[in-house]
């Protein structure tokens, strides 16, 4: 049934699909889709607007329309099929037969001793060997008790980061690295993963490298929400790429050099 009443209006114009607003919507009722926040129903929505202050870009705001009511079995449903949507899937098999989702951990020589690869057909030659130490490397396929995660350094990039870094690779020797999106990817399955691995993983350290652009500012929200959810005292450090690929100050600016 449809009535008058309060309701989230979201200015797609606006809004530049960070995600913030969603792990402080408690009803689930607002979803990224093609890089916007959406509202998946107004029946999900209670208009009390708690999402609004934590938008960056003002895309937010509570207005009156007709809507269909608040429904709190639809939440309780919504919320179920969300919880159950992050629990852990089988990975699927490729068209090779080879799962790409299997965890290995490559036993990689020191840095300073790695030999150069071969170059590619149409690639730059490659001045060393891969600093990569395991797979996979997506947020999404990483379980929050894989093994290389227990005690180590961790870097978590933006998707773009290791594209626009000209020496991302080179970096990594001895640290766990992941990637995902934060414009694209749902953030809120791996809000659960991320504080699972906070707790459970005894993580030396976390670091967010992120673009410079201002959708990518929600990878560190996400991060550091789950370190504070998780309760634990491992310190989180930002890193931001600038599009000319320059390596710019996030927090605690003094390590830079020493921990990336």
């Amino acid at each position: 049934m449809k009535t008058i009443r309060k309701i989230v209006q979201i200015d797609e114009e606006l809004c530049n699909g960070c995600g913030e607003c969603l792990p402080n919507c408690a009803e689930g009722a607002i979803s990224i889709i093609d890089g916007k926040a959406r509202l998946k129903a107004d029946k999900l929505c209670d208009g009390l607007g708690a999402c609004l202050g934590h938008c960056p870009m003002g895309a937010l705001k509570v207005i009156e329309r007709e809507a269909d009511e608040f429904d709190e079995d639809a939440v309780h449903h919504e919320l179920e099929a969300m919880k159950a949507a992050e629990q852990p899937k089988p990975a699927p098999k490729l068209g090779c037969g080879c799962p790409g989702s299997n965890m290995m951990t490559m036993n990689r020589a020191p840095q300073a001793a790695a030999p150069a690869t071969p170059a590619a057909p149409g690639f730059a030659k490659a001045e060393q060997a891969s600093q990569l130490g395991h797979w996979p490397v997506k947020l999404r396929l990483v379980p929050a008790d894989a093994p290389f995660l227990r005690g180590a350094e961790v870097v978590i990039a933006a998707d773009c980061a290791p594209v626009a870094l000209p020496d991302f690779n080179s970096r990594l020797g001895g640290k766990v690295v992941m990637i995902a999106c934060p414009k694209f990817d749902d953030p809120q399955p791996y809000m659960q993963k991320l504080v699972a691995m906070f707790r459970g993983a005894g993580l030396k350290r976390v670091q967010v490298v992120r673009m410079e652009v201002p959708c990518c500012t929600g990878l560190s929200s996400l991060v550091h929400q789950a370190a504070e959810l998780a309760g634990t005292n491992v310190p989180v450090e930002d890193l931001i790429v600038t599009r000319e690929g320059k390596l710019v100050v996030g927090q605690s600016a003094g390590l830079m050099k020493q921990m990336f």
